[in-house]
């Protein structure tokens, strides 16, 4: 039997730069995304264009009702979302703050509300505002940490009976890999030090530990968390050479949850900034906030890849932005991402046992290209068997991790409506169960039609995973 705790959240996820649109409507500035019309792997642009799928993205901003109903109708108790920092800040530095953006969120958390649905947000899912990329170089500059917390002083404050559940940073290990897209940082990579990145992580810890702080006061009921992307490393071989480079490898995304879930830097990134000449400005007070850690850990679960010692064995993984080695025994995605539903038990119970702090699975899905097919009762709809056998697999080793005895919050499936990717800005690599007709080009009508997997999950929902079993 697999037991889910019986006020276990489930849901689904999104981000406002993937799914809202209306980029510069209501006193909105822009943001990183809207320069970014290729997703991560091409040159930015100096302005929108009008390839940039983000810019309208799928109308959320004005079909937000609609979709939330949607929700609600699988049976959502949790919908991740995040707010657009530059919809609330058009530049990120401004005195004020923009009305027509705050009361949007008021708007869309009243509707969730409506339907006794709980908003999980994210304060800062790769959306710097532009200009703060721009005029300071992002989070190289320790005056972000300002900015950023008079913004969430000001959305804590807005929303503090709305909103329970937040987010620091979205995948904030991303930023060793995507340092535009994740931190600001208009340093070309290139040109990027590892004294410069690390002092840009710095200020993003500091900033995160600040917002935790900002919050407990504001609302000392708020659950405050941390969000990174987890990849499970194994080493390439038994070799010891391989099991000492895939844990070299593991600390450098475990280093972002210790500083979050015990209030410092580890031991073992001492030695790492010492062989890498890395040097990071830490003032006394920033040591003290950083003892500010959060209530719970989130993350994103996609792949797990694997390390070794052995330069002739390396080949790159297709599709995986934060490097690793190609299991070779696991099968992969459309997109070259591999598919290791174990890996999420691993995970949550390495997670756990190093932390002992509630997990909550905040993103986990497939892109795969859907067909929209007739339903045979005069709709559409999308026969995304493969969807939900992903998905199946990967929630029975959630309750597998729950009967290890880890605590687990809750769990949202990335792009429970369909959405622009954040890797390669398409529309055709969808992960909903809601599919949205548009496409790459451009055309479409925009309208909403229930997967196959709509259903699925549903029942899912209604059973609180009992019906896993009988699959």
């Amino acid at each position: 039997m697999l037991t889910f705790p019986k006020n276990f959240l489930w849901g689904g996820a999104t981000a406002a730069n993937q799914c809202e649109g209306a980029y510069n409507e209501d006193g909105k500035g822009l943001d990183i995304q809207d320069v970014m019309p290729h997703g991560l792997m091409t040159p930015r642009t100096e302005r929108p264009t009008e390839d940039n799928m983000k810019l309208v993205g799928i109308d959320f901003y004005h079909r937000y009702k609609e979709d939330i109903a949607l929700f609600a109708e699988m049976g959502f108790k949790v919908f991740r979302l995040s707010i657009a920092w530059s919809r609330i800040f058009p530049h990120g530095d401004d005195a004020e703050p923009n009305e027509a953006g705050l009361q949007f969120y008021d708007n869309v958390f009243d509707e969730c509300k409506k339907y006794g649905i709980e908003p999980l947000v994210t304060l800062s899912h790769y959306e710097t505002p532009l200009y703060l990329a721009e005029q300071y170089d992002g989070w190289i500059n320790p005056k972000l940490i300002g900015f950023y917390e008079n913004y969430v002083r000001t959305v804590f404050t807005r929303y503090k009976d709305k909103v329970k559940y937040w987010l620091t940073f979205n995948e904030i290990n991303s930023i060793l890999h995507a340092p535009f897209m994740s931190g600001g940082i208009n340093t070309p990579k290139e040109e990027l030090t590892q004294s410069q990145l690390y002092q840009a992580i710095h200020h993003e810890l500091v900033a995160s530990a600040l917002a935790t702080k900002i919050g407990h006061e504001i609302n000392p009921d708020f659950q405050i968390g941390c969000m990174v992307l987890s990849l499970p490393i194994y080493p390439l071989s038994p070799n010891p050479n391989d099991v000492i480079a895939a844990m070299e490898k593991d600390h450098l995304n475990t280093f972002f949850i210790d500083v979050h879930a015990r209030g410092h830097y580890p031991s073992y990134s001492k030695r790492y900034f010492r062989e890498n000449n890395i040097e990071i400005n830490m003032t006394k007070e920033e040591e003290e906030l950083l003892k500010n850690t959060v209530d719970f850990i989130s993350f994103s679960y996609y792949m797990s890849v694997c390390e070794t010692g052995d330069e002739s064995k390396r080949i790159a993984g297709r599709g995986n932005i934060m490097g690793g080695v190609p299991n070779p025994t696991l099968e992969a995605s459309e997109w070259g991402w591999q598919i290791d539903p174990q890996g999420l038990r691993y995970v949550l119970n390495q997670f756990y046992d190093r932390y002992q702090k509630p997990l909550f699975i905040v993103e986990n899905g497939l892109g795969a290209v859907d067909e929209l097919i007739d339903d045979g009762n005069g709709g559409k709809t999308v026969n995304d068997d493969y969807r939900i056998n992903y998905l199946r697999e990967h929630l029975k080793q959630v309750g597998e991790a729950i009967d290890d005895g880890v605590e687990v919050m809750g769990y949202t499936t990335w792009g429970c409506i369909d959405l622009v990717s954040a890797s390669t800005a398409e529309l055709k690599k969808r992960y909903g169960f809601i599919y949205v007709d548009r496409n790459d080009d451009g055309s479409g009508t925009m309208e909403r039609y229930k997967k196959k997997s709509f259903y699925w999950y549903k029942n899912v929902i209604e059973t609180n995973g009992d019906s896993l079993m009988d699959q």
